[in-house]
C-alpha cells in the first residue's frame, strides 16, 4: 500500500465541512491513515448492537464515535478562527511546520 499523507493531526481542532454535521467543531481524537479517516470528538455518533461478555460487561446499544473521512474535515486556525487550507513552512532550524494561508500563523506548537 502507498504511503498516504495528511494534514490533519490528533488534537487537532478542525470543522467539518459537510454530511450530517456540517458546520461543527471537534477535536481530532484519532487519525485512521489507512483508511484516510478521522475520529472527531462528539461527531458522527453511531449506536452499536454489543453482546456482553470480554471488555463489555454490560450488552445493550452503546453510542460512539465513528469516523469521518479526511477530506469532508477542515483545520482550524487559532488566530483566524475559520477553517484553513494550510502550506508546509521550513523554519531555520529546519523543522517543518503547518501554516495558515491566510495569516501565516504558524499552526504547530
Amino acid at each position: 500500500m502507498s504511503t498516504v499523507h495528511c494534514h490533519i493531526k490528533k488534537d487537532d481542532k478542525v470543522r467539518i465541512i459537510t454530511g450530517k454535521e456540517k458546520g461543527k467543531m471537534g477535536k481530532v481524537l484519532r487519525v485512521l491513515r489507512g483508511k484516510e479517516r478521522v475520529i472527531v470528538e462528539n461527531m458522527n455518533f453511531v449506536k452499536r448492537h454489543t453482546k456482553p461478555g470480554g471488555q463489555t460487561r454490560q450488552g445493550g446499544i452503546i453510542e460512539k464515535e465513528a469516523s469521518i473521512h479526511w477530506s469532508n474535515v477542515m483545520l482550524v486556525c487559532n488566530k483566524c478562527i475559520n477553517p484553513v487550507r494550510i502550506k508546509m513552512q521550513r523554519l531555520e532550524d529546519g523543522k517543518m511546520v503547518r501554516v495558515c494561508r491566510k495569516c501565516g500563523e504558524v499552526i504547530d506548537t
